[in-house]
């Protein structure tokens, strides 16, 4: 808690230079942080960021010019960056899942992605959301998530690697959107809008921590600002750096209780167990945590006209990441060989970049025309220290304490050209939209140090081997055309059509039909069925790994599909997912003012990329041995290894509900009151279960739910800002539905409980523990006064009641893991935080 107050007080220090990362408003509206300027006299009425939002021009969703958002045929959101901030989140995944219902995160992922920060949305992959900036395709990250849970295989873009002082707003279009944009726009597209100012400096400071916890202090410095170049050019430039703590959990350890329930499993016990280990008593565990991570982030955006109706712009972000994660859930005593603790740290050193060059002009025959490269990459070297080559210090007599595991590098080259015009054909308007699009993608491995992959690797974390490194290319070339046609004032209908070809997987034909009708200047209806395709990964397509289980002699073994190895179990090249979208609502204005929104979807999404013909046995070894890993000094339990690759091995059905109303109240002399309410409702079922090479269904129970349950039945947000004079009040209320786990028994389970499945209950592979994530409440306050002009300060909390997840009862922790359902994308187990924030603008 001291640590706390300091970050509070140094915050609020800063106040004299600090200041607010906020969208730039539109002509008329607020221009100083999130609320209105001091309003002088009742009779003055003052407009809001809130009544302005939805009245924002839009680039997302549509090819037309000069569309808001409330005018939009099919629904978008718009966040502004003001709303970011009062999230109190200082990373833009976090900010989006605080504010925007649709949107989830994993509570906790496992070693490397716990690094990484990817978003669902509607209950689908990181990998199934298109993610754009300026209208943009994003690269991805390098890492894959390598363990299981709902998240598994992806390689979504790291959002966080984005400065966020740079962000002007975020455009949410909730439909799919292939026919537009190309793969991976299944469950909608998040639009990044960057600052593109020619004047004005801005600086902010956060800092904060989850004083419950006693743990996880982090803070935020930001500036950004801009200057003309020449008398009609701009630049802008923003800066970031963060650094976060590790926020901890503090759980029961049965490793380290020195007691346990008659039947347990005691094999990897410590305390009790093991000689050497006592002084490890009653101490509990760490597993559940946040990495510690400092990032540097900047970006660049430019724009000048080169005469009467061309204009060069461009854009460039930076980033740099150190980042650790506390690898292992209990300390590791070997005392023949001298190892009375090992606390191994897994690092992640990722270097992201983009670089954007284009031109676009006006009267082209008639078109305006837009002609763009971008170049961008993440590169991710991963590491672990403190650990030991147990295999090599047998055999040697020496091992080193920190390895290189592999390196992991993504880029991505896309070259554009957009053209588009209005016109007139038989008194309708029509608008016409064409292109084309060339995309190089390049994915590469490299291969540790020896000595993280030969003799067993170091405990539990084996590097990847020259085997598994490499370099693969495929090319990408689509065309599409997009027309909107207004055959009536009131009737608007959008027809899309895209082809893409791809050098390693098959090519797609995507189509998209939406239309709008404005029943009156208060109601309209809008609906939207679409085709979409989510083209595999490379990574998904060529990642292996090697896993060792310390203790029980096993291994496991994810093998590239396009391997020889694979293949001799089963495997064949994977196939895109395809999708079928269709959706439809309305926007009304029953009063003025207050503008309600609901739109019901569904989403059938066959040859979903899934874990997938998973062998165990002699034949699993063979086929790891095959592919090089080398298992030999630990692979001693043959029965308890498996082998397994990804395959095209599932179809989901996704259907919800999306519901959205504002509302602002003035109170004359007592201010105004900006009331906003979101929810989403969501559920997915699975409609077709692959069968694996033995005939066996290629998911269990436990990895169906991952898909299924493991994301919220429903996520409400209710959020009020009342402004008055210098003061402004943020609360909102967010209630998460409930999520369900299948959860594996473990070591606490009596070794006599059998499974009605077959087999011994404890650690089964088909007899699960469901377990129920109930709802949960959590309530976030702000407040802030504006000192000066240009000096604001708020301070607050983010869940201020300090509620947490569901405890796992005794029989579902396994040893040094987690307490928590750490799958679930409900609520965090990091609880209550506690902030200070400073503002200033110039």
């Amino acid at each position: 808690m001291k640590k706390t107050v300091l970050i509070l007080v140094a915050t609020t220090a800063t106040g004299a230079f600090l200041v607010p990362a906020q969208a730039q408003p539109l002509s008329g509206q607020t221009t100083t942080d999130d609320k209105p300027a001091k309003a002088k006299g009742k009779s003055k009425r003052t407009t809001t960021a809130h009544e302005n939002e939805s009245e924002q021009v839009i680039v997302t969703g549509t090819r037309e010019s000069h569309v808001k958002a409330r005018q939009s045929i099919s629904p978008v959101v718009i966040i502004s960056s003001a709303a970011l901030a009062r999230s109190a989140e200082m990373n833009v995944a976090n900010a989006l899942t605080r504010i925007y219902p649709s949107i989830t995160m994993s509570a906790r992922g496992s070693n490397t992605n716990s690094l990484v920060s990817s978003i669902q949305m509607r209950g689908l992959g990181p990998n199934e959301t298109l993610v754009l900036v300026d209208g943009k395709r994003r690269h991805s990250t390098a890492n894959i998530v390598q363990k299981p849970g709902p998240q598994f295989a992806s390689s979504g873009v790291d959002l966080n690697m984005l400065p966020e002082n740079m962000i002007d707003h975020i455009e949410i279009l909730e439909d799919g959107a292939a026919a537009m944009y190309g793969s991976d726009a299944i469950a909608g597209v998040v639009n990044i809008i960057t600052k593109k100012k020619d004047h004005g400096l801005s600086l902010s400071g956060q800092g904060g921590a989850n004083a419950y916890l006693g743990s996880g202090e982090q803070f935020q410095l930001n500036a950004d600002g801009g200057f003309k170049l020449g008398r009609d050019g701009y630049v802008h430039l923003g800066a970031q750096i963060y650094h976060s703590e590790h926020a901890v959990a503090w759980g029961p350890d049965h490793a380290l209780l020195g007691y346990w329930p008659a039947g347990a499993d005691t094999k990897n016990y410590f305390v009790g167990v093991k000689p050497g280990s006592e002084k490890w008593k009653g101490r509990k565990t760490d597993y559940l945590s946040t990495p510690k991570e400092t990032r540097e982030n900047f970006g660049l955006n430019f724009g000048k006209p080169l005469g009467a109706d061309i204009e060069l712009y461009g854009q460039a972000t930076l980033a740099y990441r150190h980042a650790g994660m506390r690898a292992y859930k209990y300390p590791y005593v070997v005392p023949a060989m001298g190892i009375d603790e090992l606390r191994p740290v897994t690092g992640d050193d990722e270097l992201d970049y983009g670089v954007t060059l284009g031109l676009k002009g006006h009267d082209f025959v008639g078109f305006d025309w837009n002609l763009s490269t971008v170049y961008g990459g993440d590169n991710s070297r991963i590491s672990i220290r403190d650990n030991v080559n147990i295999g090599m210090l047998t055999r040697t007599g020496y091992s080193p304490s920190k390895f290189w595991d592999y390196t992991q590098k993504n880029a991505q080259w896309t070259n554009n050209l957009d053209l588009r015009r209005s016109f007139t054909v038989m008194g309708m308007p029509v608008s016409l939209a064409f292109g084309g699009e060339h995309r190089l993608d390049s994915y590469q491995i490299i291969s540790g140090n020896p000595e993280s992959y030969l003799d067993g690797g170091p405990v539990e974390h084996a590097g990847i081997p020259p085997q598994s490194a490499g370099t693969w290319y495929r090319n990408v070339y689509s065309a599409y055309v997009d027309t909107t046609l207004r055959p009536t004032s009131k009737l608007s209908i959008d027809i899309a059509g895209r082809y893409e070809y791809y050098t390693d997987t098959n090519n797609t034909e995507n189509g998209k039909i939406s239309a709008r009708y404005d029943v009156s200047r208060r109601f309209a209806l809008r609906g939207t069925i679409s085709n979409g395709l989510r083209a595999p990964t490379l990574q998904e397509s060529h990642f292996s790994r090697l896993s060792i289980f310390a203790g029980t002699g096993s291994v496991g073994g994810q093998l590239p599909v396009e391997s020889a190895a694979a293949r001799s179990l089963g495997a064949s090249g994977l196939k895109p997912e395809r999708s079928v979208n269709a959706s439809g609502g309305f926007t009304m204005e029953p009063v003025r003012g207050l503008h309600v929104e609901a739109d019901v979807y569904q989403i059938n999404l066959r040859d979903r990329i899934v874990q997938g013909g998973t062998v165990r046995g002699a034949q699993a070894l063979d086929a790891i041995r095959s592919f090089g890993f080398d298992v030999s000094p630990t692979a001693t339990n043959a029965a308890a290894s498996s082998a397994y690759f990804l395959s095209n091995g599932a179809s989901t059905r996704t259907q919800g509900l999306d519901l959205k109303a504002d509302y602002l109240v003035h109170m004359h002399q007592w201010g105004n009151i900006a009331l906003t309410a979101a929810v989403n409702f969501n559920r997915t079922r699975l409609h077709h279960n692959g069968i694996s090479s033995i005939g066996t269904p290629l998911l269990n129970d436990q990895t169906i739910a991952y898909i299924t349950t493991a994301t919220p039945r429903s996520k409400m947000i209710l959020n009020a800002l009342w402004t008055v004079g210098d003061w402004d009040i943020n609360i909102r209320q967010s209630r998460y539905g409930e999520t369900t786990g299948m959860m594996t028994y473990q070591d606490w389970t009596p070794a006599s409980a059998t499974c009605p499945k077959g087999g011994a209950l404890r650690y089964s592979n088909s007899c699960f523990a469901q377990f129920k994530n109930t709802p949960r409440w959590l309530t976030d306050l702000e407040i802030g006064y504006r000192v000066t002009s240009h000096v604001h300060v708020a301070v607050g909390a983010n869940n201020i009641f300090n509620v947490r997840p569901r405890k796992l009862p005794d029989q579902l922790i396994s040893a040094g893991g987690s307490m928590y359902d750490q799958f679930s994308n409900q609520v965090p187990f990091t609880g209550g935080y506690y902030f200070g924030r400073v503002n200033a603008s110039f």
